[in-house]
């Protein structure tokens, strides 16, 4: 019992300290130390309460620390403190990073090692030694690219028509099943005031969320591209958790590209391709679910041109 209660009470106690605003300056969530030496300290935690019994197991020690980190996570979106999808995007680290420290724990433990109470106390601290040092060290934004297509049996008439102006998309239409499963709104329709450089255009999602584009390239049913821009002030607290909200600290999108390529009489295809950024210490980490989001989102956007292209709607 103390193995898996003590863990979560440690595990809340930093991850209220790394949320405070007034310790921004040293702890922030949104960091390696928070990210992989809390569950770090948790695993360790777990397997050095635990009796030496269940620790001689290897499985045991790896995946023991687990529950803590599922009980701690369950607390966290219960009481709205964290989101759904943010849990669930950082889940793997959490738990690689808890086994990794019930194996540590786990070598002291079974070794007897003398002076192993101070080890396991230097692990819990090292998310606080090692956050101010994160923070010291300048974060460089990277800059991605979601890069997607489509084939489209229709003319070019019919496909450009969706292309400019997406009309409204019911649920049924919706083919988006990861950023669906992530909590992410839904796209809605696309309004554009005229056809050329210079127009401006509102991708409107459901849950409040709008994208403010303006085209900076247009050449008539070939390519159309614009800026993309989303006021975070503007988007309710209730949309998207703090930490992946479109236009914030951490993840932008910046702008979108249409492309009609034709592939011979009777097939087009269509590329949908954006630049997005993150600004984070584990972009390396960050810049895969990201990808994943917006190229699920564009090719939710392109089977719904094809759909309505190829059916002359």
């Amino acid at each position: 019992m103390f193995a898996v209660v003590i863990p979560v009470v440690f595990a809340l106690i930093l991850r209220g300290l790394f949320g405070l605003a007034t310790l921004n300056d040293l702890f922030k969530l949104m960091s390696f130390a928070f990210l992989f030496f809390v569950p770090f300290g948790i695993g360790a935690l777990t397997i050095n309460l635990s009796p030496i019994e269940n620790v001689k197991s290897r499985f045991y020690r790896l995946c023991m620390p687990w529950l803590p980190i599922l009980v701690f996570f369950a607390v966290t979106i219960l009481l709205t403190i964290e989101g759904w999808a943010c849990w669930i995007m950082i889940m793997p680290v959490f738990l690689i990073a808890a086994s990794i420290g019930g194996e540590v724990a786990g070598f002291f433990k079974i070794e007897k090692h003398k002076n192993e109470k101070m080890y396991i106390s230097f692990i819990l601290l090292l998310p606080l030694f090692i956050s101010p040092i994160e923070q010291r060290i300048a974060t460089i934004p990277g800059r991605y690219k979601a890069d997607t297509h489509i084939d489209i049996h229709a003319s070019k008439e019919q496909i450009w028509n969706n292309v400019t102006r997406v009309r409204e998309i019911n649920e049924s239409q919706d083919k988006g099943w990861f950023t669906r499963f992530l909590g992410f709104p839904r796209p809605i329709k696309a309004e554009l005031n005229f056809e050329g450089k210079g127009a401006f255009r509102k991708a409107i999602f459901d849950k409040g969320l709008i994208f403010d584009e303006t085209v900076t390239d247009y050449e008539h049913q070939r390519k159309m591209s614009f800026t993309i821009k989303a006021n975070p002030y503007d988007i309710p607290s209730t949309t998207m958790d703090e930490h992946i909200v479109v236009g914030g600290d951490y993840f932008d999108v910046l702008n979108g590209t249409y492309e009609l390529e034709r592939l011979n009489d009777n097939t087009y295809r269509l590329h949908l391709y954006s630049h997005f950024k993150l600004t984070t210490s584990f972009n390396f980490y960050a810049s895969w679910w990201a990808g994943w989001i917006m190229e699920d989102i564009q090719n939710n956007i392109l089977q719904i041109v094809k759909q309505r292209a190829e059916h002359g709607n």
